[in-house]
């Protein structure tokens, strides 16, 4: 499918069975994607063709069926491999995703090169899991944690970024989009700056992967982190892409099964790349079928998923402008399908649960955001987040919904 191809949006719900159902009764309108979004009928077959075909450990297995496992799961390493435009297999770890990913680097790099007085700069749009491992290691180093502002439009506060840069900068961690907000951040621009100073950059790839077109290379990023559960894929899977000069000089960060070349109990010599880092049994199923999420993108076409997640996302923001007391957390111009706001007088979760029970499905809450909750001096809000799946006629029994709470609401 090209750029220039509406998609047939009927056609791809087909594709996902969750969709087909009632939620207190009204038919289901999912708009909770930035959290997880729904999968299609060929990852959860892939799920089930595993379990019930080939099931086995991979890599140390001799039989057929350790052998077939084992070719699907590292089919998976070279799809991922294509899909950031890595350099090479090597630099493709698989991990239980983002999270487990910005730990990896944080337990790794950060203890084998963060000393005391060393700087570390994350972004006030970080999710707690771009904040705390960092907390946790700089503690541990005595090393600085750093925060980029944030306006009150959402995007970070470039110059002021510049101005944190030193010497002392070790690392920089940043999302490459927003989950609370949407924000696109100039990821090329933030790692170039920084390597300047001579830091290295990891980039929170979660609510990108499935959006915005990813080239490791192009980027020059060190690490790169990646969800499997927020692009189309199963939980409890995702990637961590690495520079495999970078990669090649951090310890392991779990000893175990495959890790390791050769054991005895006066030493322990490594495995080699990627596998040094995927220590014991992995999450074999859930990693094949990430693969068919991955065709799924590429068959859509990412230009044509970002169109239509964009159209949905505008069509939201005009329609929804008229209700009484809204107000939009997040205003760039740069964003993904998110969209946060708040309804004066009206508290988040009370609009949460009188959406639930028309059957559409938000998030509401800080977003493991709170310190960009604190910022814009809320205690959380209700967020949209779109995909290809989604329509305007849902959008439209939404914004009806949100007026009906509304008027139900007022003294």
């Amino acid at each position: 499918m090209t750029a220039t191809t509406a998609p047939d949006i009927e056609k791809i719900r087909a594709k996902f069975p969750v969709l087909h159902q009632k939620v207190n009764g009204k038919p289901l309108i999912y708009f909770d994607n930035a959290a997880t979004n729904q999968k299609p009928q060929q990852v959860i077959d892939a799920l089930v063709n595993y379990y019930s075909g080939y099931n086995a450990n991979i890599h140390r297995g001799i039989h057929t069926l350790a052998e077939r496992a084992t070719k699907a799961f590292e089919t998976t390493r070279r799809s991922m491999q294509k899909f950031v435009n890595a350099a090479s297999e090597e630099e493709i770890i698989f991990t239980r995703g983002v999270t487990e990913s910005i730990n990896l680097v944080a337990a790794t790099y950060g203890r084998a090169f963060f000393n005391a007085g060393d700087e570390v700069i994350i972004s006030g749009l970080e999710h707690h899991s771009n904040i705390v491992p960092w907390q946790m290691i700089c503690d541990e180093k005595k090393a600085t944690l750093k925060v980029i502002p944030v306006f009150n439009n959402g995007e970070i506060d470039f110059d002021a970024f510049k101005k944190l840069l030193s010497p002392k900068t070790k690392l920089v961690a940043i999302n490459h989009a927003s989950n609370s907000l949407g924000t696109i951040n100039p990821v090329k621009e933030i790692i170039s700056e920084a390597h300047a100073f001579g830091a290295v950059v990891l980039i929170d790839g979660a609510q990108a992967a499935a959006h915005l077109t990813i080239d490791v290379q192009e980027l020059d990023c060190d690490f790169y982190c990646i969800s499997s559960h927020k692009m189309y894929g199963p939980t409890g899977a995702g990637i961590l892409y690495g520079k495999k000069e970078i990669l090649q000089t951090m310890p392991p960060y779990m000893g175990g099964g495959e890790m390791i070349k050769e054991v005895t109990f006066a030493k322990t010599t490594y495995n080699d790349l990627p596998y040094k880092f995927e220590a014991g049994t992995p999450n074999i199923a859930d990693v094949i079928a990430l693969n068919e999420a991955v065709n799924f993108i590429n068959d859509l076409g990412k230009d044509v998923i970002a169109a239509h997640e964009h159209e949905l996302l505008s069509y939201f923001v005009e329609k929804a402008a008229g209700i009484p007391g809204i107000k939009w957390i997040g205003t760039s111009a740069s964003k993904v399908a998110v969209q946060s706001f708040v309804i004066e007088g009206i508290h988040h979760f009370d609009i949460g649960q009188m959406l639930d029970a028309r059957g559409v499905a938000v998030r509401t809450g800080h977003h493991c955001t709170q310190p960009l909750m604190d910022r814009f001096g809320i205690e959380g809000t209700v967020r949209a987040s779109f995909s290809i799946y989604n329509t305007k006629e849902e959008i439209d029994s939404m914004v009806d919904a949100l007026n009906r709470v509304v008027n139900f609401m007022k003294p």
